[in-house]
């Protein structure tokens, strides 16, 4: 049965870790980890996406909230960003109570390994595109507040 887990909050400085690619043969091992970060996002209201470094684990691996269900990218790569970029608002679970606006990419073409270590490849759009980015910069060890252009509610505290 899978668990909700505990997250990581700003200011905490194992959010600025860049997180460690998973070898393909350990993928069996992480698959009670996977269902956790699918739950733990699921059950968190507002959650569209979420990293493994904001739960823990210093691992490439994100879970997004898509329409057929929760896409699971591990080692993803990001190429191919679109000229064309937006400006909208961003908000992250490890950041609780702060809003900026945020300019990416409309499209972006992504490559990794689904949960069961099979090659995934595809274009990413729209708002997915902004969540694939999102939680890739997580993976990297950058937040939206180091893109934003504004915090636009809340305060920060120092780092």
């Amino acid at each position: 049965m899978s668990k909700i887990l505990s997250l990581n909050v700003y200011p905490d400085p194992f959010l600025r870790k860049k997180a460690k690619q998973i070898d393909p043969a350990s993928i069996n091992e992480i698959q009670e980890f996977i269902d956790d970060m699918v739950r733990t996002m699921q059950e968190k209201e507002n959650c569209v996406g979420l990293a493994a470094p904001q739960v823990g684990q210093s691992i490439r691996i994100i879970v997004i909230a898509y329409k057929d269900g929760p896409f699971v990218l591990i080692n993803p790569e990001l190429s191919g960003f679109s000229f064309r970029k937006n400006i909208t608002e961003e908000g992250c679970l490890s950041i609780p109570g702060i809003n900026g606006t945020v300019e990416r990419h409309n499209k972006v073409k992504f490559r990794g390994l689904d949960r069961n270590g099979a090659t995934l490849e595809g274009v990413a759009e729209g708002f997915f595109s902004r969540i694939l980015q999102h939680e890739v910069d997580h993976l990297d060890g950058i937040l939206f507040i180091d893109r934003a252009k504004e915090i636009t509610h809340g305060k920060l505290r120092k780092e």
